[in-house]
């Protein structure tokens, strides 16, 4: 089944967390946790510490580690840009302990051949666990299926993240076959035929402002709208990637409404700026682009009635010059896993515009409960897979700091209120970053 390729098992320790208050069932409680061979084994307001290797977190909330049900890893074909070990560490320093990677790799894993050739880059270089997807079409070209049924047992899903399924007829039979297969179409939404080439900015503000040709709307909702209609008559499991306009938030919430198996997610750049906070910079661009204050207030809105179910960072990485020409040049994506958290915390909550449960549904509820994925509870028996998180430790983003190979972040130089302490994935220790000077082990 799938999660036999997550993390490769390595050594674990007997660890206990001590002091700190335990996200759990949607409330917080003062709570230790005690894990062993991987698992959590009790979880009590005080544990002996005897025979353990004690984490003292005090002032720290622990919680199931995030999930990021969209990541770019770049391995196989584009290590350069990025690798499974440096995305994974990278993905480890933001709190998540699992991530679903997109297919967009060298060779596409639209065959059992190719998705093995990743796999095994997987088992042997993770360090969360990873869930990857496999492709819609083959070579993500639109044009044949991918061979969905040999890849359906280790995948969370089918995608052509990058391109948009241009054919609708296509779609439609991906989606008859990923029903049959009980497995979700996971699509980037983005109609060609509306697009103006060249530019990844949105037709708004800052495009006029700059005397530039931006990309409507249009070109997200449209799509998304088509699918949903396929939706209606194929009953597929159906979720939207990085849903960035008012459109979609509205299309998605009425398809919820009728009761579709539909779900969505977005990212933090799209709850936080809009397109009037733009700089003519490489780290600003991205596909969907930033947009309007509008489309921002809606996804902000779609976030707290639970139209938007999850926060997914669409971390892809790129080498320095190739986002080093400015908004015209370079190419599309950002980087942000070991951002995401404290920066939602600063922006959303400690201001009031989103309670810190929601946050957490988003990043580390809803997206287990969508891609049925494991964990997700911190009781006996569980995988021990938990953040520490600090929610008072200012500091300033550093992306030379990053882990990731990727630098082209729009935070970068942000101040934030709020930092991951420790990660523990599979029962190991995989990131700590204590604020205290003594060793957070006793």
């Amino acid at each position: 089944m799938l999660n036999k390729h997550a993390k490769g098992r390595r050594d674990t320790m007997s660890l206990l967390l001590t002091g700190g208050t335990v996200f759990h069932g949607g409330t917080f409680r003062q709570m230790d946790v005690a894990v062993d061979q991987g698992r959590i084994v009790s979880v009590s307001p005080s544990l002996p510490k005897e025979g353990f290797s004690v984490i003292e977190c005090s002032d720290c909330m622990i919680l199931p580690g995030f999930v990021d049900v969209h990541v770019h890893l770049r391995e196989p074909g584009f290590s350069y840009k990025e690798t499974v070990f440096s995305g994974t560490s990278s993905a480890a320093a933001g709190g998540y302990t699992a991530v679903c990677a997109m297919p967009n790799l060298k060779p596409v894993p639209d065959s059992r051949e190719h998705l093995d050739a990743q796999l095994d880059i997987i088992r042997r270089d993770a360090r969360v666990h990873v869930y990857p997807y496999g492709a819609i079409t083959c070579g993500e070209a639109g044009q044949t299926l991918a061979d969905m049924a040999a890849m359906a047992p280790d995948v969370a899903g089918f995608s052509d993240d990058g391109k948009g399924v241009q054919s609708g007829s296509m779609m439609r039979r991906a989606m008859e076959l990923a029903k049959q297969l009980d497995k979700p179409i996971v699509a980037h939404c983005e109609d060609e035929s509306l697009l103006q080439k060249g530019w990844s900015v949105h037709d708004g503000a800052f495009a006029r402002a700059h005397g530039l040709v931006g990309n409507a709307s249009e070109s997200e909702w449209r799509q998304v709208e088509r699918d949903l209609n396929l939706v209606r008559e194929t009953g597929c499991r159906y979720h939207v990637c990085h849903i960035s306009t008012k459109e979609s938030v509205a299309l998605i919430r009425k398809a919820k409404a009728e009761g579709l198996p539909v779900t969505c997610e977005t990212g933090p750049h799209y709850l936080v700026l809009c397109d009037q906070d733009l700089l003519d910079e490489g780290r600003f661009r991205m596909n969907p682009p930033i947009r309007s204050a509008a489309d921002r207030d809606a996804l902000l809105e779609g976030l707290l009635d639970g139209t938007v179910d999850c926060i997914a960072t669409d971390h892809a990485p790129h080498s320095a010059e190739e986002k080093a020409r400015g908004l015209a040049g370079s190419l599309n994506g950002i980087v942000g896993l070991e951002c995401a958290f404290p920066v939602l915390y600063t922006q959303l909550v400690r201001t009031g515009a989103v309670p810190i449960e929601t946050l957490l549904n988003a990043l580390c509820v809803n997206p287990r409960r969508i891609f049925r994925l494991p964990g997700g509870d911190i009781a006996p028996g569980e995988a021990a897979d938990l953040a520490v998180l600090d929610l008072n430790r200012p500091h300033v983003i550093n992306s030379a700091d990053f882990r990731s190979l990727g630098r082209a972040t729009p935070f970068d130089g942000w101040g934030v209120a709020a930092a991951v302490a420790a990660t523990i994935c599979g029962g190991e220790l995989v990131y700590t970053d204590f604020k205290r000077e003594e060793e957070p082990f006793a």
